[in-house]
């Protein structure tokens, strides 16, 4: 059986949930029914005549894109706009179009990685953190006999509770003692029913979310030896989830001259009209960066006491603002630094869809949708340029 469009509208969601988006963004499916089937999936950084044209080639159904094609209310979808234009077309030829843009930017692994990776950054944390918007994580806190407290953890673990980043079975257990008096109608594990028990116990608490709860009380419950198990469940709503958040900081291994980083940059990315604001020997030890536009951000870098700053679509008078505070900055264009993400998002769409059973082949696209070709003015105009009639610099 197929793939329908809903299957991959909720892969993408169960790994970047829509409600992490900004709120003036627009996310999720765009052009399409949910119901069509899908065989073939073409990731692409946004959606434009050419990209319709390749993903009619490649007989994709579906096409998954960073940006999202309708940005801004439409007030009619007509020709008159390129997004009316694009999603007639694509509805025309039976082609969904879906969107992860900012739920994918403050994902762990997402569009500023490819720079953190190429620059071998250290200490990496985001450099705008996202709070917790729904409440996603619980403290799960029960009460456990000592010589039980083990079995417990293993079988809240295998329910999916205690992860904490890339590490699991994470609990705290303090000692204490639990009284309880059993009625003449219950029927206890230990103790005398009419009076009042102590027992040895371990307070125990496990960070658990919203969507294995249920699974992790199932759990609790079979695990503890008692008839009556105590738990207490806790929201944590403004939890700051250190693994999420636009852009990263961290450090390089050792001080490196700004112009060996714009090196790297402009080759790795790669990155053909990149930009550099500040002395290219100074050395720089802490990096920030966000991939895309984000000079909407130079205040996070600066607080974070960053040495260079690394993004795109920096305008002219907040970068002028950033260099009177010293940091420098690499802007390598909105297209690369995003651009260079689109094969993470694809792997992860390749091993989510695996584990979901789903078939569609899932391509990267070819097409450059880079709007700026760059301009090299030949050597006889530069000459020109660079003097005067009397030959002077200018």
């Amino acid at each position: 059986m197929a793939d329908r469009v809903a299957d991959w509208v909720e892969l993408l969601a169960a790994g970047y949930p829509p409600g992490d988006a900004e709120p003036w963004d627009n996310v999720g499916l765009q052009v399409g029914d949910p119901q069509d089937a899908v065989t073939r999936v073409l990731v692409a950084l946004e959606v434009t005549e050419a990209v319709l044209d390749e993903a009619a080639a490649v007989d994709a159904e579906l096409v998954l894109t960073h940006h999202p094609l309708v940005f801004r209310p439409l007030a009619s979808l007509t020709p008159a706009s390129a997004a009316g234009r694009l999603a007639l077309r694509a509805a025309r030829e039976g082609r969904a179009v879906l969107a992860a843009h900012t739920n994918f930017d403050v994902a762990e692994e997402a569009t500023t990685t490819p720079i953190v990776e190429l620059l071998g950054l250290v200490r990496v944390r985001p450099l705008d953190p996202r709070p917790d918007p729904g409440g996603e994580v619980r403290k799960l806190t029960t009460f456990v006999p000592r010589e039980h407290t083990g079995a417990v953890i293993a079988a809240l673990s295998a329910a999916g509770a205690g992860v904490i980043g890339a590490y699991d079975e994470c609990t705290f257990r303090v000692p204490g003692t639990g009284t309880f008096r059993p009625s003449a109608a219950a029927n206890p594990e230990r103790g005398a029913r009419g009076q009042r028990n102590e027992v040895a116990e371990d307070r125990l608490e496990v960070e658990v979310r919203r969507d294995v709860m249920a699974a992790a009380l199932a759990a609790l419950e079979e695990a503890h030896p008692y008839e009556e198990v105590a738990y207490d469940v806790y929201v944590l709503d403004d939890q700051r989830r250190p693994h999420k958040g636009l852009g990263r900081v961290g450090e390089l291994t050792e001080p490196t001259s700004l112009r060996a980083i714009a090196d790297t940059l402009a080759v790795g990315l790669p990155s053909p009209h990149l930009r550099v604001a500040g002395d290219l020997d100074r050395p720089v030890r802490r990096v920030a960066a966000c991939g895309g536009a984000g000079d909407g951000l130079i205040d996070a870098a600066l607080a974070a006491d960053a040495d260079l700053y690394v993004t795109g679509d920096l305008r002219h008078h907040p970068a002028l603002d950033a260099r009177t505070q010293g940091l420098a900055l690499i802007d390598a264009g909105h297209h690369a630094t995003e651009a260079a993400a689109l094969p993470l998002l694809r792997a992860a769409l390749v091993e989510g869809a695996a584990a979901r059973g789903l078939a569609a082949q899932v391509s990267a696209s070819a097409v450059d949708t880079d709007p700026w070709a760059g301009y090299r003015p030949p050597p006889a105009a530069a000459g020109a340029a660079a003097t005067d009639e009397e030959g002077t610099s200018r």
